[in-house]
């Protein structure tokens, strides 16, 4: 999975029709290219492999001022299958990256409240096990290693322990009707856009 396909294919779906540009300039305004490196080049190269794909349908063409053509994209049905099963893996995958990780937790308003925290529940499972897992490291005598190899426990379990907590905190503040979902009245960013 790529944070960057997920990112691109959640705003064309978010504008309903969108052009590259105007994909670049949403994604800054969310800091994308700070935590998912999403550059530039990268969101042209995403919207031409898309489009080849068919995930991606161009609608529009307008000359550019001086400069390339501006082409306005659309999602195919099969691109809103991939987004649903990208936002999904993203949101419940232990697999995932940090990048996918932000990608998916910044599209989730585009999934029906309850499929969410379900699939947020199934990653805590796994900041659960991890957290245990270093747990039983640190208490583990039989292996014989070096006395600092411990702190590589300690910061496993540091990094399971506060992950687990704050998917706990957000479980418990979409349970208490915290954001807007796409399930809810007005939602407007979790539906695709009228055409």
């Amino acid at each position: 999975m790529s944070a960057t396909r997920l990112l691109v294919l959640g705003v064309v779906r978010m504008f309903g029709r969108a052009h590259g540009y105007q994909v670049r300039r949403e994604l800054l305004s969310w800091s994308a290219d700070k935590w998912a490196n999403v550059q530039p080049g990268s969101i042209y190269h995403a919207l031409k492999k898309m489009t080849a794909e068919d995930l991606l349908e161009k609608i529009d063409v307008e000359p550019g001022d001086g400069g390339p053509d501006r082409v306005a994209y659309r999602l195919s049905p099969a691109g809103e299958q991939e987004f649903q099963v990208l936002l999904s893996k993203g949101l419940s995958d232990p697999g995932a990256s940090n990048a996918e990780l932000c990608a998916a937790i910044s599209l989730m308003p585009a999934l029906p409240r309850r499929n969410v925290i379900s699939l947020l529940r199934q990653n805590l499972i796994h900041f659960e096990a991890e957290e245990r897992r270093s747990q039983l490291g640190l208490e583990d005598e039989t292996w014989n290693k070096p006395p600092h190899v411990s702190e590589l426990f300690r910061l496993w379990g540091g990094i399971a322990r506060a992950s687990r907590e704050w998917l706990t905190g957000l479980i418990t503040r979409l349970e208490a009707g915290e954001y807007v979902m796409a399930d809810d009245p007005g939602s407007a960013f979790g539906s695709p856009a009228p055409e």
